[in-house]
């Protein structure tokens, strides 16, 4: 995807790193508590500012950490049978502070201690029974107004780093590094983004927007972007079941369930403003699996939650997060109901915990909530759940400052400065350019980008040795008009391949383009969209078979893409293509008394796609988007009609196609993936023309195609497939005790195909030697593990039927690179 403004951020991750300095504005403590006598960690100890109700407890480690931007004195620590103590705290600097806590001796009369319910689970079955009045999810209709505030930081900021020679003309953000109270380790704030927005939401029809009034990003002026900024890519409701950290499945501490998963203890009941509340502190019952430990505050009459602390479970099988902490505190409206009033978040990316990384930091506050609202017609008319305003982006500061309903600290308003400062740096475009070329394939050089490089080179039994040199223009050119092109030879076949093309874009969001491409090049015919293109390294290096069954193409592409509204989508295309035989494929018919052969297959044809995805999100680059996927089923129609006699088009033909997706999380049992794909041919086509079932053969793992099938092995005019996948998310492995560090997690699956192969396509033209009707079904299946090393799939898969067929595996091994959480 094309796009400018990851780059920076991306460099930042890589290289900018030290220091030991501090100058924070935000009085920060953090330590453990222990018994003086003993040294063990003390859990559920009262930590407090003095004379606040700013306060926490400490986990089941003993562990504790306070932040705040007002001024206390001292911290106070106490329990039930120690004596209480008080530490003086610095203003506006990080400090660690430990206690070791003595106990008192209290001389008691004998008493009879009966066993009895645990006091936490009558509470608990209180919130539980009133969840659907306090979840906002059951509200008819709401609206509300609110700020939101993400700051990015490296982490684990050492002097070693600070020392690097890449680092030598960045020195002057090293003034700006601080320490987490959190996880005590030292980091630099990058990047900063602050928004406001109006919120709408109605339960039946169900309607979400979110309109973004106001937004400020340090180093970007891209509204694109600026749709992240706000509420709608960022959600956990503590009162469903199950909450979604990058990754769904996690177990809410109040979830209908949660006995199952959490131990419960009454600690604490006090007033939080004049509504009498307990305190419960929660802890995970087994290791690895989804769960979060802290502690909530419970309203004693409504039983809504007034405060809850959620810290994801230390050993959760779940990558690249090292810790996350959610803070959450409501308010009562209309008396009885509760609503969110603030929330924080926190989380900690690291390979591992002393790894380079970064912390991301979200602070939202809720404002002018009302209930049982209207939503506005001109709201429910816009056509995507998230927009922005075309006047959103102001940067002028006496807004923010008049506005903003916290104040920054000095620190935090110098991040839009630093970031300034840092891309006026002569080396750092250089940097920008090198991090860009490996995470988009091209580098930038002034109008353009060469590329992609993984494709300058590859090899194959038709070609033999291929050398490639491609590039597009460069967002410097345009930012409506994308022009490529590529040039290839083979040097076995001594014949020189090239391609090129433009992408117009009239509008983003909704997204309206027009795009042409034409091709003289070799492909692959029976290959599934998914997979490594031929002219790609990897394909050559990780093919099973040598492949001989590549063709020449001529192939022009016209097509208008049209978005009508968020999930909803149009493609019209014209597409020629010339397909020439070989000795391998060839096109002939053979007769009684002679065989004819063919010196091409000609096509024009027009294709009318029909996408809908509801509520899918997209991350959109100036001209390429990337999907972030929906919850709902996506459900794409294609209806091709083959047009004789145009542009010496052969035949006259009608083709439709069915498919329709769907993920499904289950929770703690992972989720599950299907696609159902069935379409027909209507008329008599030489076989190039007829469905061409997804082969693979090579070692990589497509999801779209048939692992084990040959290229070439089966052919339908009509067909309907299935494929279906479970991944258990280590629901197995992670109770095994010498499996479970290696975080590994299962994964199965399952294919089916069936159709049918009409012999009047024969009449044209001979299949070739080894083309298969599918009348009984073709079934493969696998098992396989997932995330090793975090990021290689390797799952051993089974072909079931057809195995009387030549030159094919009925059991195989299939790698995959993947990058999940």
């Amino acid at each position: 995807m094309r796009n400018k403004f990851p780059f920076w951020i991306i460099i930042f991750l890589i290289f900018i790193f030290n220091g030991n300095q501090n100058f924070a504005q935000i009085t920060k403590v953090r330590g453990k508590i222990f018994d003086a006598v003993t040294h063990e960690p003390i859990p559920f100890v009262n930590v407090t500012f003095k004379n606040s109700t700013i306060g926490t407890i400490t986990n089941t480690d003993g562990e504790y950490f306070l932040e705040t931007r007002n001024y206390y004195d001292s911290i106070v620590v106490s329990f039930v049978g120690y004596k209480k103590q008080s530490r003086f705290v610095s203003k506006n600097h990080f400090q660690e502070i430990n206690f070791s806590l003595e106990s008192t001796i209290f001389e008691l009369q004998e008493i009879v201690v009966l066993p009895t319910e645990n006091p936490a689970h009558p509470i608990l079955r209180n919130i539980i029974a009133n969840k659907k009045k306090h979840n906002p999810r059951k509200f008819d209709s709401y609206t509300y107004k609110l700020y939101n505030k993400v700051e990015i930081d490296i982490n684990n900021v050492d002097k070693e780093f600070r020392e690097q020679r890449l680092l030598r003309n960045f020195q002057f953000i090293f003034d700006y590094v601080d320490t987490s109270a959190i996880t005590g380790k030292s980091y630099l704030p990058i990047f900063i983004t602050e928004s406001f927005s109006d919120y709408y939401f109605n339960r039946n029809p169900k309607t979400e927007r979110e309109i973004i009034t106001a937004t400020k990003i340090s180093g970007v002026e891209n509204a694109s972007l600026s749709q992240f900024t706000g509420k709608m890519y960022q959600k956990i409701n503590i009162y469903e079941n199950y909450l979604t950290v990058f990754e769904p499945g996690f177990v809410s501490p109040i979830a209908d369930f949660g006995l199952m998963y959490y131990k419960y203890y009454l600690i604490d009941s006090a007033f939080i403003g004049n509504k009498w509340c307990y305190q419960i502190s929660y802890i995970p019952k087994r290791k690895q699996e989804r769960t979060f430990r802290g502690d909530f505050w419970v309203n004693d009459t409504t039983f809504a939650i007034v405060k809850i602390q959620m810290r994801m479970s230390k050993e959760v099988n779940i990558n690249y997060i090292n810790d996350f902490v959610a803070e959450y505190e409501f308010k009562p409206v209309k008396d009885s109901l509760w609503f969110l009033k603030n929330e924080k978040l926190f989380f900690d990316f690291n390979l591992t915990d002393k790894t380079l990384g970064f912390f991301g930091k979200k602070t939202t506050n809720y404002m002018d909530i009302q209930l049982d609202t209207e939503m506005p017609d001109h709201v429910t008319k816009i056509n995507d759940n998230v927009i922005v305003l075309e006047d959103a982006i102001i940067n002028d500061e006496e807004y923010w400052d008049k506005y903003r309903p916290i104040n920054l600290t000095p620190k935090e308003k110098d991040i839009y400065k630093m970031v300034d400062s840092i891309q006026l740096v002569p080396i750092y475009r250089t940097y920008e350019k090198i991090v860009g070329m490996f995470a988009m394939y091209h580098y930038e050089v002034g109008l353009f980008e060469l590329g992609p490089y993984y494709k300058l080179f590859s090899f194959n039994e038709i070609e033999g040795n291929r050398i490639r040199l491609g590039g597009r223009t460069s967002n410097n050119f345009s930012t409506n008009l994308m022009i490529y092109s590529h040039a290839a030879y083979g040097e076995k076949d001594n014949r020189f391949k090239y391609g090129g093309g433009f992408l117009y874009l009239f509008n983003n969001n909704p997204r309206l383009a027009i795009g042409t491409e034409y091709k003289h090049d070799i492909q692959q015919l029976g290959q599934s969209s998914n997979a490594l293109t031929e002219d790609n390294f990897f394909t050559s290096i990780l093919r099973r078979n040598p492949n001989y069954k590549l063709t020449m193409v001529n192939d022009f592409r016209v097509d208008v893409e049209k978005e009508w509204f968020q999930g909803f989508s149009n493609k019209l295309e014209f597409n020629y293509k010339s397909i020439e035989p070989t000795t391998y494929i060839p096109f002939q018919k053979s007769n009684v008394t002679d065989t004819v052969f063919y010196d091409n297959v000609t096509a024009s044809e027009v294709t009318l796609n029909i996408r809908y995805a509801k509520n899918e999100k997209y991350l959109r680059g100036e001209f390429e988007r990337v999907s972030l996927g929906t919850d709902k089923p996506v459900i794409n129609i294609n209806f091709t009609a083959g047009l004789k006699n145009v542009f010496d088009s052969q035949y006259e033909y009608y083709k439709l196609n069915v498919s329709f997706a769907h993920k499904v999380p289950l929770g703690p049992f992972g989720y599950f993936k299907y696609i159902i794909d069935a379409g027909q041919v209507f008329g008599t086509l030489p076989y190039p023309l007829l469905k061409l079932h997804e082969g693979n053969e090579t070692y990589a793992f497509d999801r779209y195609a048939f692992n084990m099938m040959n290229y070439y092995e089966f052919a339908s005019d009509r067909y309907v497939s299935l494929y279906a996948e479970h991944h258990f998310q280590g629901l197995f492995l992670n109770k095994i005790p010498l499996m479970r560090k290696l975080k590994w997690r299962e994964v199965v699956s399952a294919k089916g195909l069936i159709g049918e192969l009409s012999n009047r396509h024969e009449n044209i033209m001979d299949f070739p030697e080894g083309l298969y009707q599918v009348n009984d079904p073709y079934l493969e299946a696998s098992v396989g593990i997932e995330n090793i090393l975090k990021i290689f799939r390797v799952d051993a898969m089974w072909r079931l039927s057809y195995l009387d067929h030549e030159d094919i595996e009925k059991f195989g091994l299939r790698l995959a690179v993947q990058f999940v959480f």
